[in-house]
């Protein structure tokens, strides 16, 4: 079984989506501490000068150390949601695809959310569905498990049962390879080679978050954002030594 874990986002990009997809199990990590300037609570639009940001404001003052994603709080006394849905709605408005899924984000942003997780749950299930992604998804609050980083990774997947880990790039960084091995779990990383595609202005600009592609392509956003994406391998350790082998999903 193929299990990925990643931080909840704000409106989350393409990668996002491409390693829930590719997995059988994927994991919230939202029991962890918020990082400032993360994508937890911004992201990117696409606008005519380019993008812009959109950031959910939250009550962090004086809180960094004692601020879990789960328990996190919005600044609810900014006009945040307004912003941000006339900001979507300005420049989605003739987007192909913007109709359809319009009358759901113009519902988000007319609720009032005192934490950012919910919200964050809510948006981010409805885009799963919109791109027919039906990956189990658990999350960390409610697993319980402990330790950081490469510690914590290993112990949510031995308690999920899982045989293959999927990790994003930067798990080369931290990841304790042979502790997995000794698990019995295989490491693999996602190196997403992000997809050009037709917006709604000139030109295109990467890295956005997922509405961009779903406002412009609808029930084609599956197949981009898994077009051009190489096969998955694992690494094996043994005695120093690296092996690849090709990853497969139960789902394949």
């Amino acid at each position: 079984m193929i299990v990925s874990i990643n931080q909840p986002a704000y409106l989350p990009w393409l990668g996002y989506f491409h390693r829930i997809a590719v997995s059988d199990l994927h994991i919230v990590l939202d029991h962890v501490q918020f990082e400032k300037n993360s994508f937890t609570n911004r992201n990117k639009i696409r606008t005519s000068e380019g993008w812009c940001w959109l950031t959910v404001p939250l009550k962090t003052s004086g809180r960094f150390g004692d601020l879990a994603i789960a328990q996190i709080e919005i600044a609810t006394e900014r006009r945040w949601a307004e912003k941000h849905w006339n900001s979507i709605r300005l420049n989605y408005s003739k987007a192909n695809y913007f109709r359809e899924h319009a009358d759901f984000f113009e519902n988000i942003f007319s609720r009032s959310w005192e934490r950012l997780n919910p919200l964050l749950r809510e948006i981010t299930t409805y885009l799963l569905s919109a791109f027919g992604i039906k990956t189990k998804i658990l999350f960390s609050s409610e697993i319980g498990a402990a330790g950081r980083k490469s510690e914590l990774v290993l112990e949510l997947c031995r308690k999920v049962g899982a045989t293959s880990y999927l990790s994003g790039s930067l798990g080369r960084d931290y990841l304790d390879e042979v502790a997995f091995e000794g698990a019995g779990i295989a490491v693999c990383y996602q190196d997403y080679h992000h997809p050009a595609y037709k917006q709604i202005y000139p030109g295109f600009e990467p890295y956005m978050g997922a509405i961009d592609l779903l406002f412009n392509h609808g029930p084609d956003s599956l197949e981009v954002i898994m077009e051009g994406q190489a096969p998955l391998t694992t690494t094996t350790v043994q005695t120093g030594r690296v092996f690849p082998s090709t990853l497969q999903s139960e789902k394949s």
